[in-house]
């Protein structure tokens, strides 16, 4: 919408208006609020009466007025209909591609609230190319997600069908992080009666919530405020450490990752064990630690451990190499 028509439209308005007050204020002597009146019921053809018998003139002014002040005002309240048209109908064709494009999601993870946490979490999966809908309800946010252009339901989160319309049954996962304890219990809870096999990241204000939100669904629970009290003292204690897993984590200047993969069952690796895989070789990454099926974890593993399907193994190495170890995984 070019609102600069609008703008002009309404100025030659305004200067017809002031140009017919004026003109009858000067040619037939009337006060300025009376020739104002004239003015408008002219300009809107109401039909009312003359104030007073005009002379010639003033009805020659009259007539001017009539026709260009009809032709004017007729533009204007068409450039202000189109403005809420056009807006209203861009914001009906915003809402269906956005409801599509959500639709379209698979392997996606849902942000339950896009506050400070949920944020910062949605812009990393983001930089790594990892599909995602935010579901948030607060007016201030909508704007900024509209403004980045993520996907995002303005919704509450503690809705069942706002959980649907995120697509949580083809969702890789759900983050839980709004302010309110007891409403990530009760979105874990919801979320986890609609998809059992779930994983469900929730966010704990107070620790002592902890176990109700692992009791409520939630795969894990994450207290920011103590997490970050800890990771402030293992700066203190071992500041080499946590530059180095900084590094390998978050930072790109070294191009070092840390990833998990899964051993499929179609994988070569199966069967084998670590020194047979060469993983080590071909690809430069070193095995830290490999979760089996059974859930139990083991650390820094030794050359002779056998890789089973199921296997999830931690590696380290460089961010190209473990994209290449991944096709091989699978």
């Amino acid at each position: 919408m070019d609102f600069s028509r609008l703008k002009n439209s309404l100025i030659l308005l305004f200067a017809i208006i002031t140009a017919g007050t004026g003109s009858y204020v000067f040619l037939e002597g009337m006060t300025p609020f009376e020739a104002f009146y004239m003015t408008m019921i002219t300009i809107s053809t109401v039909g009312f009466s003359e104030i007073k018998p005009l002379t010639d003139i003033g009805r020659f002014v009259t007539v001017i007025i009539i026709i260009s002040g009809l032709c004017v005002l007729t533009y204007t309240l068409g450039q202000v209909a189109q403005v809420f048209i056009e807006g209203e109908l861009r914001k009906l064709l915003g809402r269906r591609k956005l409801e599509k494009n959500i639709a379209r999601l698979r392997d996606h993870y849902i942000i339950c609230g896009y506050g400070r946490i949920g944020s910062t979490i949605a812009h990393e999966l983001i930089k790594q190319g990892i599909p995602l809908v935010v579901i948030e309800q607060n007016p201030q946010q909508i704007e900024i997600l509209e403004a980045e252009q993520i996907l995002y339901i303005n919704m509450d989160a503690t809705e069942e069908d706002a959980l649907e319309k995120a697509g949580l049954r083809y969702a890789k996962g759900l983050v839980t992080t709004v302010t309110s304890d007891s409403n990530n219990v009760f979105i874990s809870l919801t979320a986890k009666g609609l998809r059992p096999d779930l994983f469900i990241l929730a966010r704990a204000s107070d620790p002592k919530n902890e176990n109700k939100l692992l009791r409520a669904g939630a795969s894990r629970v994450v207290c920011p405020y103590l997490m970050g009290g800890r990771r402030m003292a293992e700066i203190l204690r071992k500041p080499t450490v946590v530059d180095f897993i900084d590094q390998t984590m978050v930072d790109d200047t070294l191009g070092l990752g840390m990833e998990e993969a899964i051993i499929s069952p179609t994988s070569k690796l199966v069967g084998k064990n670590l020194i047979s895989s060469n993983l080590r070789s071909d690809f430069g990454v070193i095995v830290v630690a490999i979760k089996k099926a059974s859930s139990r974890m083991i650390f820094n593993p030794l050359p002779s451990e056998m890789l089973d399907a199921g296997d999830v193994i931690v590696v380290i190495g460089k961010k190209d190499s473990l994209a290449k170890m991944n096709d091989v995984l699978h």
